[in-house]
């Protein structure tokens, strides 16, 4: 009898022992990965390894998703600061603030910051509106900023463009050249390049990528080969490139279809893609007019959430992504 008893309180103590016990932190991506809690419409982000921090900083739009304007005025997407959000591990992001614009360089509208690290320092390309407008005729620019530390940044040079419609930053980095991918609305809001020896002179090329209008650009390199993503309002065109020169259109697109689960149910938009040990994980917005909240209102479908997802290489050498596969959205530092 006493034996048995003993090993009762032995059984329970376990069991207490098992409960005081944390559970690991779960690999897979929440839905949504992540949600801003000042204005509710994170998008257009840009994400990269914070070197002095050890942790990740996400970059982006910080648009006004919660205020609600006449029918027509898009005030809302104006006057948006740059939103940051940190994680350790890629998993679980927590809002870090505003970003440090300088003013004097910029303006009041800020978005699709493009984040890249080049020897010791980071760079940013910067998408501005000089003003806060209910429509969207307004010029826009875009402006180089750089930081030691991504937390104070400074202003450098205004692209020379060629045109007073500029936005949409994506910088990659071959053969003693650097490239910026950037869409001009004042033809035909076709996507651009130009290239650079040094990250501040650069040159337009006079043709564009392709002849389809599409925003958002992110070139990256993944399985052998050189990817173009951008937005094209009906899911995501994908471009394959073995020179950064010509480029070969996927068939399909992808996060056309909506997803299945709550706050992934319409199209993908403006993607970011972070190749990281082996793996290529795309980051995207997606609306919630689909929410349960946007019955009785309308306007909540302003919102927007950041999503996460892999992309992989299927049998045809095309990229495939599945949004409602759980997804295991770890980020290691990079070597």
């Amino acid at each position: 009898m006493k034996t048995r008893l003993s090993l009762v309180i032995i059984a329970l103590s376990l069991a207490g022992c098992a409960a005081l016990t944390p559970a690991k932190p779960s690999a897979i991506a929440p839905k949504p990965l992540y949600r801003d809690p000042v204005y509710d419409g994170a998008a257009d982000v840009s994400i990269i390894y914070d070197r002095a921090a050890k942790d990740w900083k996400m970059f982006y739009t910080n648009r006004r998703a919660t205020l609600k304007t006449p029918d027509g005025d898009v005030s809302w997407v104006h006057g948006t600061p740059i939103g940051v959000a940190a994680s350790k591990d890629g998993v679980n992001w927590a809002y870090q603030g505003m970003a440090d614009i300088p003013l004097s360089c910029t303006g009041e509208t800020l978005w699709a910051p493009e984040v890249y690290a080049d020897k010791g320092t980071y760079h940013m390309w910067l998408t501005v509106v000089p003003g806060v407008f209910k429509d969207w005729k307004a010029g826009r620019f875009i402006v180089h900023l750089t930081s030691p530390d991504l937390k104070h940044w400074t202003c450098g040079e205004r692209l020379e463009l060629g045109t007073d419609r500029a936005i949409d930053a994506s910088v990659i980095h071959k053969d003693a050249l650097y490239r910026l991918w950037f869409k001009d609305e004042r033809k035909g809001s076709r996507l651009f390049v130009l290239e650079s020896p040094d990250l501040t002179s650069w040159v337009r090329q006079p043709d564009p990528v392709i002849d389809t209008n599409a925003e958002g650009p992110k070139v990256f390199q993944f399985g052998g080969h050189y990817w173009l993503i951008a937005d094209v309002w009906k899911g995501l065109m994908v471009l394959r490139s073995d020179d950064l020169k010509t480029w070969t259109p996927q068939p399909n697109r992808l996060l056309e279809q909506p997803g299945t689960q709550a706050t992934d149910n319409d199209k993908g938009q403006h993607p970011d893609v972070v190749v990281n040990n082996g793996r290529a994980l795309i980051y995207y917005f997606v609306h919630q007019y689909k929410a349960p909240e946007a019955a009785a209102d309308p306007k909540y479908g302003q919102r927007t959430v950041i999503q996460v997802a892999e992309l992989k290489i299927g049998p045809d050498g095309w990229l495939t992504v599945d949004r409602n596969a759980p997804v295991d959205a770890r980020l290691t530092p990079p070597k």
